[in-house]
């Protein structure tokens, strides 16, 4: 199986006229994803690497069929229409790509998701992608390196930094062990489906044997997935890599969501609630294979 995107997810491309869509739809395209539609309001009758383009999310749906996901690549002020938009025709599953997305702006979005049963990936994410099944986002760049740095396989990867879920699931399948799903949950300071929230997808899925997991400084996430551990909610095996290890208080790491506050959020916070927990927590990504080699010899 797979997490959130498979070959059956059917995928519209909001933004699919623009600089960034048009690049990313082709990647989609070439990759395998069922991409049914594009949107963009007055483009409406244009394609886009022979994806259909039209005004609206309700009219790409009564054209195309139902869809499971809309990947956005709108600004970021205009994010809010967007999503509540693919919201308002049903759609599922919103994948936030924009940073920057206004903290209000993004909190009405998620409020609406919940109230339809509905997910938002993001924002400020690269994407996800099934290896050999399906792609949302800009993770990988082009199709042939995603095919060729991410094999299918029983590892489950998700990472608060996009550059990071590229290269462990490249390091991964250099030492010939493939992935499951490969999430980057997004930089920000509040995002929509966190560290915790996939970890239990992984946790039901029957492909994923080992979690990878790459934190960072900043917000609760890693400590949430250690309660998860805790309550008996995670029984997966978990290798984990923190960064911002030498960051003070007050320092930002990267991301707009990595910033230390008190004792919240600190590299020793984290990794003290994950080792308790029975988390493996490498000190190099380097040694993420070995450990991952370890708990499937384990399995």
């Amino acid at each position: 199986m797979a997490i959130l995107v498979d070959k059956q997810t059917r995928v519209i491309i909001q933004g699919i006229t623009g600089r960034e869509g048009k690049v990313r739809a082709r990647l989609m395209k070439d990759y395998g994803t069922q991409v049914i539609a594009g949107v963009t309001p007055g483009r409406g009758g244009e394609e886009v690497h022979g994806i259909p383009v039209f005004d609206s999310v309700a009219e790409a749906l009564e054209e195309k069929g139902p869809a499971t996901a809309s990947v956005i690549f709108v600004p970021a002020t205009l994010v809010k229409e967007a999503a509540l938009e693919a919201l308002a025709a049903g759609v599922k599953m919103c994948v936030l790509i924009p940073d920057r997305v206004p903290i209000y702006d993004l909190l009405e979005i998620l409020a609406v998701a919940s109230a339809r049963e509905a997910v938002c990936l993001g924002p400020n994410t690269l994407g996800m992608v099934s290896p050999g099944k399906a792609l949302l986002g800009m993770i990988g760049g082009r199709a042939e390196r995603a095919r060729e740095w991410f094999r299918p396989g029983q590892v489950g990867v998700c990472s608060r930094s996009g550059g990071m879920t590229s290269a462990i699931s490249y390091y991964l399948t250099k030492a010939g062990f493939g992935q499951s799903s490969i999430i980057h949950v997004g930089g920000d300071a509040v995002v929509g489906l966190g560290l915790p929230e996939i970890v239990q997808y992984f946790e039901q899925d029957d492909q994923t044997e080992v979690i990878v997991l790459f934190g960072e400084i900043g917000t609760t996430q890693e400590e949430r997935v250690a309660d998860l551990i805790q309550q008996g909610k995670l029984t997966k095996p978990v290798v984990a890599y923190i960064g911002g290890k030498a960051a003070k208080a007050g320092t930002r790491f990267s991301h707009a969501g990595a910033i230390i506050e008190g004792d919240r959020g600190s590299y020793e916070s984290k990794r003290k609630c994950l080792e308790e927990a029975g988390v493996r927590v490498v000190d190099s990504i380097f040694d993420i294979p070995r450990f991952v080699n370890e708990l499937l010899r384990k399995n």
